[in-house]
């Protein structure tokens, strides 16, 4: 689909004092974009239409929000956002549109302060760490259950800070036999999850025998690294491959 005239003109305009109006316009036809040198120059001769001096209008308005003075302060409305200054604007008696300020805003790199917290980082690695065996080689697809439990965790956004949970997840049917929801990160969280799923499949009369426990080796320093010794008692394989 052809782009837009004034898009093709702005184009030129950035490049034409490199390449030259006519060539630039040759180059754009052999590319399927059909315009011509008197189209551009029509154009740029036209009058601005009213959008775009509706648009300079608010910019304008909004740059004095936005941009610092020659003291370098900005009033106190600098700090909000798209939808509180549309807000604010339409208190002023200005009608604009709500995306019009979404646009201009985003165009000129203007942004309001937010209060989000910070999401925790749970992929951390740990160049000194040893790696397990890769027992499972990316390959995901098993022919039967608990044959591969794949272990995670998340944050979950909470009033105050975040909680944790985790999931082991079965890799054949997609079964989450056994989870658990702390407010740390630590081995124990994750060691729980797993001995939950396994108490749970064995209630079932489906112990693990010799299963593969997998957890990615890039998260090893935060998500905890269960040690492949202390599973062989539940049956279970550890493998922490990347």
């Amino acid at each position: 689909m052809r782009p837009a005239t004034p898009l093709i003109c702005q184009f030129i305009d950035e490049h034409k004092d490199t390449y030259g109006v006519a060539p630039i316009c040759r180059a754009l036809v052999v590319r399927g974009v059909q315009i011509a040198p008197r189209t551009y120059w029509a154009h740029r001769l036209a009058a601005p239409s009213k959008r775009a001096l509706w648009d300079t209008t608010i910019t304008e308005i909004l740059a004095g929000y936005y941009e610092p003075d020659a003291d370098g302060k900005r009033p106190p409305e600098c700090l909000y956002g798209s939808l509180k200054m549309w807000a604010h604007l339409q208190r002023q008696g200005i009608p604009v549109a709500r995306r019009t300020v979404e646009r201009i805003m985003r165009h000129n790199g203007w942004r309001g302060v937010t209060r989000a917290r910070r999401p925790p980082r749970t992929t951390e690695a740990d160049p000194s760490a040893a790696r397990a065996p890769d027992l499972v080689g990316r390959q995901w697809r098993v022919a039967a259950p608990n044959l591969l439990e794949v272990a995670d965790f998340t944050y979950v956004p909470m009033t105050r800070g975040f909680g944790y949970t985790a999931f082991v997840v079965d890799a054949y049917a997609g079964l989450i036999p056994g989870w658990e929801c702390s407010l740390v990160k630590d081995t124990g969280f994750v060691e729980r999850a797993l001995r939950h799923a396994v108490t749970f499949r064995t209630r079932q009369g489906h112990p693990f025998d010799n299963a593969i426990h997998h957890s990615d080796y890039a998260e090893v320093c935060v998500k905890p690294r269960v040690c492949g010794d202390g599973l062989r008692s539940w049956g279970v394989l550890a493998d922490f491959s990347a």
